[in-house]
């Protein structure tokens, strides 16, 4: 009688649980899922082919900001390219409202002279710029750039420099407001552009 009775009790519970697992849904208080934060960025002076360069010379200019160097084999041309071509599909007005800096990593080689003629065969918008090994770090830390040499015997110079390939897009008040991954295509990146030269 006892087992019996404690079977049935058993039965009761687990009806009980199953129950409370379908119909009872507590309200849990909302918790905005955490994002992971922009990077820092800001403001910095590096040397064009036509003299220094300031991020905050562009202040009211949405701006394209990349980090790589001229003997990049192959990471560097596509995403110069993409950015290029998407660069052409704005209006006239919106590339008006447009630069994009690109920022060597390879200080040793790169010379002010030889970056204008590098980025001059992707878009005239592309302005070439570098700086002491130093000061590249320094601003490469800000921005969560990450690069380093890497011997290899056949590279011009013995070595290639592996970097991130991220273009960071960069607001008119000079604040990073979002990334484009490598190897986004140029209709896309005309997308991202247009977004956010259409911000308030």
């Amino acid at each position: 009688m006892v087992e019996r009775l404690l079977g049935l009790a058993a039965v009761v519970l687990a009806f009980v649980i199953a129950g409370l697992a379908l119909f009872w849904q507590p309200e849990m208080p909302e918790r905005a899922l955490p994002r992971a934060p922009l990077v820092a960025g800001g403001d910095f002076t590096l040397q064009s082919a036509g003299g220094p360069v300031s991020l905050a010379d562009y202040r009211g200019k949405l701006v394209l900001l990349y980090f790589g160097y001229t003997y990049c084999p192959d990471i560097c041309p596509t995403s110069l390219a993409a950015a290029a071509e998407g660069l052409k599909q704005l209006t006239p007005e919106e590339q008006a409202a447009v630069a994009m800096i690109f920022v060597s990593v390879d200080p040793k080689r790169d010379t002010p002279e030889r970056l204008k003629e590098y980025v001059a065969f992707f878009h005239p918008a592309i302005v070439g710029v570098t700086g002491s090994a130093e000061v590249i770090a320094e601003v490469a830390r800000r921005y969560g750039v990450i690069y380093a040499e890497q011997k290899v015997e056949t590279a011009g110079g013995g070595y290639v420099v592996d970097h991130s390939s991220d273009t960071f897009i960069i607001a008119p008040d000079g604040a990073v407001v979002a990334k484009i991954a490598h190897a986004t295509p140029p209709d896309q990146v005309a997308h991202a552009i247009r977004k956010y030269l259409n911000q308030p």
